[in-house]
């Protein structure tokens, strides 16, 4: 068994920051953050796209010592350009759009594991 993860992050404006560094943590620049309120955990990026017309990216975060500190939580982005597609191209857009929806109920539940002390 091996003790709770640190990770020490330097800043421009509170020097170093030594923080609990949570096991799905993929690093940190090993720039200093400009500020404290920016060091942050982040974990991979989870990626649902088709055809590179409808892209979700996810991935967990959490801002220890944001202005608002943030716990674990997913940040998803969604892009979908605008685009003009006959029957065969919107079912098909429909059906990526459903995975990414079912992408979105998984990454739900993982976070919840994750929020009650558990693995991601």
């Amino acid at each position: 068994m091996t003790g709770a993860r640190t990770v020490t992050v330097h800043t421009l404006d509170a020097g170093a920051v030594t923080v609990p560094e949570p096991a799905w943590c993929l690093g940190h620049p090993d720039g200093p953050a400009e500020y404290r309120s920016d060091v942050h955990h982040t974990g991979a990026e989870h990626l649902v796209d088709y055809d590179r017309r409808a892209t979700l990216a996810a991935e967990l975060v959490e801002f220890p010592y944001g202005d608002h500190p943030v716990p674990a939580s997913v940040h998803v982005e969604i892009l979908i350009p605008a685009v003009t597609l006959d029957p065969p191209g919107l079912q098909a857009l429909a059906a990526v759009l459903d995975e990414q929806a079912a992408e979105v109920r998984r990454l739900a539940l993982r976070l919840a594991v994750v929020r009650a002390g558990g693995d991601w």
